[in-house]
């Protein structure tokens, strides 16, 4: 009889291990995943890799059939392991961990919710996200204990949240690599401002490169009209508790990713084309130099003459270095023009601009209620308001914005921008610019 419990267990863990050979794609505490082994689902890979001329290895997602390896996610990017005797597996609280030799830790997620740990399986789905679950929730139901898109490193993919749970206070933004051979985090971040008026930002350490123009109900304010049929379905859901980018090609087999990249700067679009078996840039922010932040400084607005910028101070304004701007050093931008005096009459009053990207939204004040006309009322009662517009311009529009210091970061956009109304002294409010 004292053999009887061990042969059932014996027979239970024969059954356990049949299983487990045949599915390829899963972590348990009882199978971990060593360094040369991978986990494969549709178009992506999950395993061990050492970037470009590097030895350190890493655990990370790429491309299964693309062979160009491209690495969408990376574990470890900033604690690498030495040699190849990593493994990845599931700890007895429940975490995936990955640890080299003599059980040195080297990355972890940080599960706190008690769970059964002995049903918990890690897997790699089709769209490329690892996530750990109850075994007993099927993997595709969308419940996860913890998933790999809540914490991207370099890259979008297709299906992937990317912006903030305010409930949670949990943001998703993406951080470069170093460089080719070294994942590790970089300077060059991009992400959405935890705002009432949601808009994202590329940076580099604390100094903004581009701003996205707050999102107006249509689209973000830097926005342009696209002059081709688009080959992505694109999404910006803005609730109570979240907000956050999506998208999906409208072609299912298409491969594409969107990449921070520290070289060169910029947020990139690629997609494949198998054809020619590379990778094809499909989209660059910042796109032209009206795109850099802030390129024409306080009270300018930047315009594309071709492939150059060129700055104009807004009406009312006049260049505070006029010879500095005469050879195109905009760098301590406009000033308003002296006869402008609050609250007087025929000294206060708005110019109409058209077709704008609004001013950067720091310094702003929001109310989604609000017409037009009480925001007008709003900002000319208060003598520290510089401009107003409509926060969303859906139909006839809606909300209002009202800036309270120097307008920054404007551009001209014929074909997308909106209208914004801009204090300056009542002989220039007769005046509408239509850019």
């Amino acid at each position: 009889m004292g053999t009887l419990p061990f042969m059932l267990f014996s027979l239970k863990f024969l059954l356990f291990s049949i299983q487990i050979s045949s599915e390829t794609d899963i972590i348990t505490q009882f199978h971990s995943l060593h360094d040369g082994s991978t986990l494969t689902n549709g178009a992506f890979e999950l395993g061990f890799f050492s970037p470009g001329s590097s030895t350190n290895r890493y655990v990370g997602i790429w491309f299964k059939n693309v062979p160009i390896k491209t690495v969408v996610w990376v574990a470890n990017r900033n604690h690498p392991i030495q040699d190849k005797s990593g493994t990845l597996s599931i700890s007895k609280e429940g975490n995936i961990v990955l640890q080299s030799k003599n059980g040195t830790n080297h990355w972890s997620t940080n599960i706190t919710t008690k769970v059964s740990t002995s049903n918990l399986v890690a897997g790699l789905l089709g769209s490329g996200n690892f996530v750990l679950t109850d075994e007993k929730d099927n993997r595709d139901s969308g419940f996860y204990l913890w998933q790999s898109f809540d914490y991207p490193t370099d890259t979008i993919l297709p299906g992937m949240k990317f912006g903030w749970n305010l409930t949670s206070r949990f943001n998703r933004r993406l951080t470069a690599w170093n460089n080719w051979d070294d994942p590790s985090s970089g300077q060059i971040t991009y992400g959405f401002i935890k705002s009432d008026l949601p808009e994202s930002k590329i940076q580099n350490g604390s100094s903004v490169i581009y701003r996205s123009g707050p999102f107006n109900g249509l689209r973000f304010g830097a926005t342009q009209k696209l002059k081709h049929v688009p080959l992505f379905i694109v999404d910006f859901v803005y609730k109570t508790d979240e907000y956050y980018f999506h998208y999906q090609p409208k072609d299912p087999s298409l491969l594409s990713r969107i990449v921070i990249n520290q070289t060169v700067s910029a947020l990139q679009r690629f997609i494949w084309v198998e054809e020619n078996q590379k990778w094809i840039l499909y989209l660059n922010v910042p796109r032209d130099e009206c795109d850099n932040y802030n390129r024409c400084s306080s009270f300018g607005i930047c315009a594309m003459i071709g492939k150059s910028s060129m700055c104009e101070c807004l009406s009312g304004f006049t260049p505070k270095s006029p010879q500095n701007w005469s050879v195109k050093d905009w760098s301590q931008g406009c000033m308003r023009n002296e006869n402008w005096r609050c609250r007087e009459k025929n000294k206060d009053g708005f110019i109409k601009f058209q077709n704008v990207k609004v001013p950067d939204t720091k310094k702003s004040w929001i109310s989604k209620s609000m017409t037009l006309e009480t925001c007008k009322v709003k900002c000319w009662e208060n003598c520290s308001c510089t401009a107003y517009a409509n926060s969303n311009i859906t139909g006839n529009g809606s909300g209002c914005i009202i800036w309270f210091s120097d307008l920054l970061d404007m551009r001209q956009l014929p074909d997308s921008g909106q209208d914004l109304y801009v204090r300056s002294s009542a002989i220039e409010t007769s005046m509408e610019f239509n850019f």
